[in-house]
């Protein structure tokens, strides 16, 4: 991912801020010789304080394809990607040049973790795995606690293998107009907000946090 100075992230806080409230990505595990990489779509959950730069946890079916590439090679990156819109070109257009001369383009925001994956079978550290995610989606309760060999989840963890990512590189993108005036800035966020399509909102306040507008 090319990442230009306007767009990369002011400090670490603003990566982990926004990745706090966003829980859902894809693993990229690289695929064997001569074949594409594996690609799976997941929630997880993001703790920031474990290791230098923080710690994934996550599982998946234990006859997932993914493992034995994730066995092979252990380093994947982790990608997630939302608050995306379209920008139509005379938005962007130069305030001295015609509007039909603007260049269209997206904004988004991404970060990317590479990560050192463990796998996790022992069912005690899997029951405390599932635990921890759960407390992440449900904070305020209602399900029960995982246990191994007592019920309700017990007899359920031997389906599933659990996924310790240690967070070991960290590349982050926001891409709100960075480079262009405020006169540009303020006419794409006017458009935003009169658009008021999917995603308008969050990049428009991304546009104001970054741009100052």
């Amino acid at each position: 991912m090319l990442v230009h100075p306007w767009d990369a992230p002011r400090d670490d806080d603003e990566w982990r801020d926004w990745l706090g409230s966003h829980d859902f990505g894809q693993l990229a595990v690289n695929g064997p010789p001569g074949e594409p990489p594996h690609v799976q779509p997941l929630h997880f959950a993001f703790d920031a304080a474990r290791g230098a730069h923080g710690e994934v946890v996550t599982h998946l079916a234990r006859p997932n394809p993914l493992w034995s590439a994730l066995e092979a090679d252990p380093v994947v990156l982790l990608s997630v990607v939302d608050d995306y819109v379209y920008v139509p070109g005379p938005w962007q257009a130069a305030p001295e040049g015609p509007p039909e001369h603007g260049v269209p383009t997206s904004f988004y925001a991404a970060v990317q973790l590479r990560c050192h994956a463990r796998v996790v079978d022992d069912p005690g550290e899997k029951a405390d795995l599932l635990n921890r995610q759960v407390g992440h989606f449900q904070p305020d309760g209602g399900s029960a606690r995982a246990a191994a060999g007592e019920a309700p989840y017990g007899r359920l963890l031997s389906g599933i293998r659990g996924l310790r990512l240690e967070v070991t590189g960290v590349r982050a993108k926001f891409k709100y107009a960075g480079k262009r005036t405020e006169e540009v800035r303020d006419r794409i966020a006017v458009g935003l907000a009169e658009r008021a399509g999917p995603r308008d909102a969050g990049a428009r306040a991304h546009l104001a946090r970054r741009g100052g507008i």
